[in-house]
């Protein structure tokens, strides 16, 4: 019996591989009748003769031709038309636009203001496989705004800008806390939560463990949260804090570190990398804490209430029109 339920398998497998093919393909042309709809309209639009209502006639002919068809209304058409306008220039993402889908396009031209943003949301969308909640909870919560800004931050020499990735704040606002709450419940209600907190880290990252146990001379030391990164091929200890940051938060998270290496870490995979997650922090403060560490870690904030987008948009131009030299950081590998 066995036996024959491998052979079921392969045939199932066979079945889904084919239907996700099918799909794929589907989304590819139906992107790209969009585009040709939107290349259409964004011509005839330059000609005199055809006015305003040209396009609303166009939409009703649609639906008279093809009755009960969705997206051809005279919104839609404009849409389609911006859609070709925003990208029929742009190579860059010319081999993005037929990964993703006409909804994650939609909220990306809502919800991004400029090329760089736009293609930031592609490139994530395609890597994380976003569905179109998730893309949306993204973008409301500023991510490019918050990834941009962490990619300013002194970052630790082991976790280069490419390959590092962890953002400076952290938007938790998915959680059912009381008004006053413990470690202990923080801890408890991110576990509770963690499809959502893994989300916002990103996908990469693999859920170990709760209040983790390292024995060290005979005593029990517990790490609130554990994780594995894929792609980072380590260990990642994330250590709760209610209040600011601490310095002397960096010399425990360096025991714990310590002994993730010589216990649990497996002889394939990279050092231990640690992530102090914080109400507040001064970053004069921990630059001073870990000038003298040698531990790739990081010290983030975390926030438990969406963002405002038009102060982290401020901030981010701020940076952007620096003297100072630029970097593109929207590359694919840094997503």
């Amino acid at each position: 019996m066995n036996d024959l339920s491998r052979t079921f398998d392969e045939v199932v497998s066979i079945i889904e591989t084919a239907r996700s093919n099918a799909f794929r393909k589907v989304n590819e042309e139906l992107i790209l009748m969009y585009m040709n709809v939107g290349r259409f309209l964004s011509e005839k639009s330059k000609d005199a003769s055809y006015g305003d209502g040209y396009v609303s006639a166009l939409a009703d002919y649609i639906q008279q031709k093809y009755p009960g068809i969705k997206g051809f209304t005279r919104r839609g058409l404009y849409r389609m038309k911006q859609f070709y306008e925003l990208y029929a220039d742009n190579e860059k993402v010319s081999t993005l636009l037929t990964q993703l889908s006409w909804s994650n396009h939609l909220l990306i031209m809502s919800g991004a203001k400029t090329d760089e943003e736009r293609e930031f949301y592609m490139r994530l969308s395609i890597k994380e496989r976003y569905s179109y909640r998730e893309l949306e909870r993204q973008i409301q919560s500023a991510y490019y705004e918050r990834y941009m800004l962490s990619r300013q931050k002194l970052l630790p020499e082991k976790l280069p800008a490419a390959a590092n990735p962890f953002l400076d704040s952290y938007v938790i606002d998915f959680l059912d806390l009381p008004e006053k709450y413990h470690e202990t419940e923080f801890r408890k209600a991110l576990v509770k939560a963690m499809r959502n907190f893994i989300l916002e880290m990103g996908k990469d990252f693999t859920f170990v463990g709760e209040e983790y146990v390292i024995q060290v001379g005979g005593e029990d030391y517990r790490i609130d949260l554990l994780f594995f990164h894929r792609v980072l091929r380590c260990l990642v200890a994330i250590e709760l804090k209610l209040g600011k940051f601490m310095p002397e938060y960096v010399s425990k998270m360096d025991f714990y570190l310590e002994g993730l290496d010589r216990q649990i870490k497996k002889p394939d995979e990279n050092p231990s990398v640690g992530l102090l997650l914080c109400a507040s922090k001064n970053d004069e403060v921990v630059e001073y804490a870990m000038s003298r560490t040698l531990s790739p870690m990081m010290v983030a904030e975390y926030q438990l209430h969406l963002p405002d987008k038009d102060v982290l948009r401020k901030k981010l131009q701020e940076f952007v029109n620096l003297p100072s030299g630029t970097e593109d950081y929207t590359n694919e590998d840094q997503i």
